[in-house]
């Protein structure tokens, strides 16, 4: 019998990526182009399926030969209705039918979803979260998203809108984050959070390596720079990147006391700091979560990096 090979497309504000997946999750064949994203939703629907195209190029297989796939894409996802809604990285979307548009055009049947529930899909069926029931996944990078498994399962809620974890509001008066509310747990530990406090600490001249390094272009800084000055022990580097790490922790424990999870897999962007986030994270849900939920849980990094997404997609479709 001939084995079974799905397509996975995750659409992002930076990157269209398809890759063609086996059903023990490897990636057979793997195509990326830039996003278009100030070009008309048509544009980048066909630019979209000459990636997916060329993934099965790649694979030296034909598009027909596939048993169907997915689609990652930004939130907010209506997964019922087979939407995406009005991403902030793509002005100009809403209520595109994405599933639909490709699948017409490539002529398979492909499921839709967030992208973040995509890429903790792929890490629960192959990867850091490999069979394991609740699982918490984030994703920490430019944003945070995140997915919650149940049974090996998504849950999406009744919109498909479960799982928003990086929205999960801590401080009323916070910063204001790009959904428009303030406080939320992306405003505050995003990579994206990181480099603003890190800008305002040079703005306001305090006195550190990062001001030294960047007070004539303070609109370099990134996440990678302050973890980096941390490293090399600069204390305001060192403040900045505790704090946001301080603040998932605390996100985190309040999932653990929700969900109870066995796991919770941490990926995306940020992971790669290594102890400098999960050590301060892990602390937080010993100290915050409930003391049995603490007790069951372990926090880990992601096993499958960049590809969790296309993976994701394609899991979508595999029994």
């Amino acid at each position: 019998m001939a084995e079974q090979l799905f397509v996975g497309i995750d659409l992002g504000g930076t990157k269209i990526a398809a890759g063609v997946v086996s059903s023990r999750g490897e990636l057979r064949g793997f195509a990326t182009a830039p996003t278009p994203v100030r070009d008309p939703v048509a544009t980048v629907v066909r630019l979209a399926v000459s990636v997916t195209r060329e993934a099965a190029k790649s694979a030296s297989v034909s598009i027909k030969r596939l048993a169907g796939g997915g689609v990652g894409a930004p939130g907010p996802v209506d997964v019922k209705a087979g939407l995406v809604v009005s991403p902030p990285n793509l002005p100009g979307w809403r209520d595109v039918p994405l599933g639909r548009l490709l699948g017409r055009s490539l002529g398979l049947t492909l499921a839709l979803q967030n992208d973040a529930n995509v890429a903790g899909l792929a890490e629960h069926r192959f990867g850091a979260g490999r069979g394991c029931s609740p699982l918490v996944y984030l994703t920490v990078s430019t944003g945070i998203g995140g997915a919650i498994l149940l049974d090996g399962r998504l849950v999406s809620g009744v919109r498909g809108a479960a799982g928003e974890v990086g929205h999960l509001v801590l401080l009323p008066d916070g910063p204001l984050c790009g959904c428009g509310n303030r406080g939320c747990l992306e405003a505050l530990a995003s990579g994206t959070a990181v480099a603003r406090r890190a800008r305002e600490a040079v703005r306001h001249a305090v006195k550190s390596r990062l001001t030294e390094r960047f007070a004539a272009r303070p609109s370099r800084i990134t996440a990678a720079a302050v973890a980096e000055l941390a490293r090399e022990g600069d204390p305001e580097a060192v403040r900045i990147l505790s704090e946001a790490m301080e603040h998932l922790g605390r996100g985190v424990a309040g999932l653990v006391n929700l969900m109870n999870p066995e796991r919770v897999v941490i990926g995306g962007g940020l992971s790669a700091l290594g102890p400098a986030l999960f050590d301060p994270v892990r602390r937080a849900v010993a100290r915050y979560a409930n003391v049995l939920a603490a007790a069951s849980v372990s926090v880990v990094p992601a096993e499958l990096g960049p590809h969790s997404g296309v993976i994701g997609a394609a899991a979508l479709a595999m029994p």
